[in-house]
């Protein structure tokens, strides 16, 4: 994607089997950033097409699938991650915490701690790119399991990341949205927008192309995970007395058994 100030280039990376690694490329400044570090040579590959080089590299959280390459790929780049997780990550130049303002690329980047997946994780919000790096907190359609964080936790992080802009992109870790989907609809299954969603995914997946980054917007209309407040989905759920922290650990529940 592209904004006029800074001009901002956003490139969505496959990686693994399901995984997604995210370059973002300044083109005035030609500084470039890596979001996590699943596989090195599909990164590599990007970056010599395109004759970048890296600068920076972001990590979301310390799970090997988002940590694995960066010993390949750092060579001079600058690496940030967690305070809290620097016993956990490889050497990190930059440690950040909630709050933390550091620029990338030419952008001012908000770090946001959304334990929850796990207790270190963090997001990476540029606003006046418009773009969020959620890792495995908020996700298509969806948020990561609870390894090590509690309901509680992952329900305050996905109601910051909701607030966020509605016309914030997200990008999210993984290629799960079609199974993701699935499961919202047995839930929700005559959202009109999410029926209308579910198309769109799998005409995607239908021809290989990738459904994530995703819109704000479309995921507040339409990930269960963002509506455990949602009346409607209450209701559903036959939950309709109870706190909405009870209604996202139902949810939880029932995807993990999905």
């Amino acid at each position: 994607m592209t904004n006029d100030l800074p001009p901002i280039e956003l490139v969505v990376v496959p990686c693994l089997s399901d995984n997604y690694a995210f370059l973002v490329h300044n083109n005035q400044t030609e500084q470039t950033a890596l979001v996590d570090a699943p596989e090195a040579l599909p990164v590599r590959r990007v970056l010599q097409a395109r004759g970048w080089a890296l600068t920076d590299i972001l990590i979301t959280h310390h799970h090997d699938d988002h940590i694995g390459a960066l010993a390949d790929l750092r060579a001079g780049a600058r690496v940030i991650g967690a305070a809290r997780d620097a016993h956990r990550l490889p050497a990190i130049d930059v440690n950040v915490a909630d709050g933390d303002m550091i620029e990338i690329c030419g952008v001012k980047t908000h770090v946001m701690e959304v334990p929850g997946h796990t207790l270190g994780h963090v997001a990476y919000h540029m606003p006046d790119a418009g773009l969020v790096f959620t890792g495995d907190s908020l996700m298509a359609l969806g948020c990561g399991r609870l390894f090590e964080g509690t309901a509680a936790q992952m329900w305050d992080s996905l109601q910051k990341l909701r607030a966020l802009p509605a016309d914030s992109t997200v990008c999210s870790g993984h290629e799960y949205t079609e199974s993701n989907a699935r499961f919202a609809l047995s839930l929700d299954p005559d959202n009109a927008a999410l029926i209308s969603r579910y198309k769109r995914i799998t005409a995607a997946r239908a021809a290989n192309r990738p459904t994530v980054p995703s819109a704000l917007d479309d995921e507040i209309r339409t990930n269960p995970f963002l509506r455990a407040d949602d009346p409607g989905m209450k209701v559903a759920l036959t939950m309709t007395d109870s706190p909405d922290v009870d209604v996202f650990a139902e949810i939880r529940a029932r995807k993990d058994r999905f």
